[in-house]
């Protein structure tokens, strides 16, 4: 039980009715959702507004000149979000943009400041774990509060990496379930031993005929 925590639930839906119902259902059980550029082109804002008590993960992968990344940083911290990510291959003066930027908002709101999270390589692309490991330095370098990363890479940077760092592990699948697209997929069990602090579920837990059932399966 104590790793329902640890689940960021993906709601990867069309809509605001479903996405809705999916915190609905796994809510309080699971604590933060992930809104991502389906759903938040869909609907924006007004899904993160509806959270109950939950966290957000605006996971909308920032990725451009370091004047546009901070003007939109500032928006998320004014969601109050708990969580953002932004590419790591956007550069240094980039990512030092936008945590300047998540600083200087989150002062002036009197509010806590949201996680930064650089997204290393994707877990639908093939990845040498060199390249992981220097992204995430290159990142974390720059201040960067973690990073986004699949399980076969999290042990490597735990134990190359001698600094506190965040390390969220998306591609999540059940024992034996198919892939879909992703390349690089785990156990829940397996990110978790693997260093990973939190872990995000989207289709096993979507298509399920039983959410919550399903995230007690997985857990």
């Amino acid at each position: 039980m104590r790793n329902y925590s640890r689940v960021i639930t993906a709601l990867d839906v069309e809509d605001y009715a479903k996405a809705k119902s999916f915190v609905d259902k796994l809510y309080p059980q699971v604590k933060v959702f992930k809104v991502g550029l389906q759903l938040f082109t869909s609907c924006g804002p007004k899904i993160i507004r509806y959270k109950k008590g939950a966290g957000v993960f605006l996971d909308l992968k920032f990725f451009d000149i370091p004047n546009t990344v901070a003007n939109a940083i500032r928006q998320g911290v004014r969601l109050k979000t708990r969580m953002m990510t932004l590419h790591i291959n956007g550069g240094e003066e980039m990512l030092a943009a936008a945590l300047e930027a998540a600083q200087e908002e989150s002062r002036r709101l009197k509010i806590k400041r949201p996680l930064l999270l650089g997204v290393t390589v994707l877990t639908s692309q093939k990845a040498r774990p060199r390249a992981v490991l220097s992204l995430a330095r290159s990142g974390l370098s720059c201040g960067l509060d973690g990073v986004v990363c699949s399980a076969k890479e999290a042990a490597l940077l735990r134990s190359r990496i001698k600094q506190k760092f965040i390390i969220v592990t998306p591609g999540i699948r059940l024992k034996g379930a198919i892939a879909d697209d992703q390349k690089r997929t785990a156990q829940a069990s397996q990110a978790f031993a693997c260093g990973a602090d939190f872990i995000v579920v989207g289709r096993p837990l979507l298509k399920a005929a039983d959410p919550l059932r399903a995230l007690k399966e997985l857990i």
